[in-house]
């Protein structure tokens, strides 16, 4: 019997056990399209924390109050109110940082915004000019904030597209007038969309408010000098290391710190930002497809249950093919080429579920699931794979029946 014989034999024997096909092939099925989803999940995810780090700005650090202990826990955070504007001033000074480019303070506030009779929360960021230099953004619609709007505490403020389309939907902003608590600030401009659709930190979901009519007028508090992050551009990104040691020693000279170990505040670079949060989506990735795996392997053992079944059933069928010439290589090449057709079907049933689950998923989940090619053949691969392996015993044990033997049973 050549291989095309046996691949016909074997669709005839799954055809005439469809039911019992069918739920073979569903662990296998299930298996695929948790692998299939859970890597495309894993892949989205890491695509879309990796977009809302990088629409932060280039060649970027933040610095933030407090220190980080080696464990990762930081201490002093919350109230901290370590970083003032004269730290930022310090760092601006190219004589001490050549290599740092430009410096922005930040403090910021989650606030309702009010426009007419819509009412939209959203971040209220203060910050001087060079935020939208150093975050690498853009002004789509009228101007942003000048030197001149921070030292007149202007009432004026720029909001982000999201934030302009919630609260005046298609109409013009810029001329416009909304209110942040009871102080009244006219919109002067909306910045171009940053790229990011991060439901967490949208960062086209904003308001750029001059950093001391944030301080006077819209937040108060007794620490109005204190920031709660300076964002520093280096020259380069080959001068970024370069800028970490520079603002990093400015830093402790300012606050007169001779230990290194007892700073109050924390660098952080974009790539150290991207490297934990790819780290954190890998770990849950590898986690997830763990529990896809062990599907799989009830897959396969669901498989070779059935497949001893099928032996039993057809002892007598196997012991005439064997009498007529039939040798054990022939049957023991039907039974595997049977548990591959299983494993191949479940795993192309498990891929189309799994991009259906892809398609669906995220309008429920707010997070991209992109299905990743390589997994797909990989998992259509394995399920054929699981099919052989769990298929072999059944197959050596039809193979290894004596011909006397299996016409005499009943």
């Amino acid at each position: 019997m050549n291989w095309t014989e046996t691949i016909r034999t074997s669709l005839d024997a799954l055809r005439s056990h469809r039911m019992r096909s069918g739920l073979t092939m569903l662990g296998i099925l299930i298996g695929i399209a948790a692998v299939i989803l859970t890597v495309g999940l894993g892949e989205g995810a890491q695509q879309q924390v990796s977009s809302a780090i990088n629409s932060l700005g280039t060649n970027l650090l933040v610095i933030t109050p407090g220190s980080s202990s080696s464990g990762g826990v930081r201490g002093g955070l919350g109230s901290a109110t370590t970083l003032t504007l004269s730290d930022a001033d310090a760092l601006g000074s190219r004589t001490v940082a050549p290599d740092i480019a430009g410096v922005a303070p930040s403090t910021s506030r989650s606030t309702s915004v009010k426009a007419g009779g819509t009412n939209w929360t959203t971040s209220v960021v203060g910050s001087t000019p060079n935020w939208a230099k150093v975050r690498d953004r853009t002004v789509a619609e009228g101007r942003f904030i000048t030197d001149q709007d921070v030292v007149a505490d202007a009432a004026v403020a720029v909001l982000g597209p999201a934030t302009a389309q919630e609260l005046f939907g298609g109409g013009d902003p810029v001329g416009q007038t909304v209110t942040v608590g009871s102080t009244p600030l006219t919109v002067i401009g909306v910045l171009n969309s940053a790229g990011s659709s991060s439901a967490a930190q949208n960062q086209d979901d904003q308001a750029i408010v001059p950093i001391s009519t944030a301080t006077d007028r819209l937040f108060g508090g007794t620490t109005r000098t204190s920031v709660q992050s300076i964002y520093v551009e280096a020259t380069s990104q080959d001068t970024l290391s370069a800028a970490y040691q520079e603002a990093d020693q400015e830093l402790l000279n300012t606050h007169h710190i001779t230990d290194p170990t007892q700073s109050d505040f924390t660098i952080s670079s974009q790539q150290a930002l991207l490297s934990t949060a790819t780290s954190v989506t890998r770990t849950l990735t590898v986690l997830l497809g763990g529990v896809a795996a062990i599907s799989l392997l009830v897959g396969g053992i669901g498989v070779m249950n059935i497949m001893l079944v099928s032996v039993t059933e057809r002892i007598r069928e196997i012991g005439l093919r064997k009498a007529i010439g039939a040798s054990p290589v022939v049957i023991r090449r039907q039974f595997l080429v049977e548990a591959a057709t299983l494993g191949l079907a479940g795993g192309l049933l498990g891929v189309i579920l799994g991009i259906a689950g892809a398609v669906l998923l995220p309008s429920l989940i707010s997070i991209p699931i992109v299905i990743s090619p390589t997994a797909t053949i990989g998992a259509i691969l394995t399920s054929i794979l699981i099919g052989v392996v769990f298929g072999v015993y059944p197959a050596s044990r039809a193979a290894r029946l004596a011909p006397i033997d299996a016409l005499r049973s009943e």
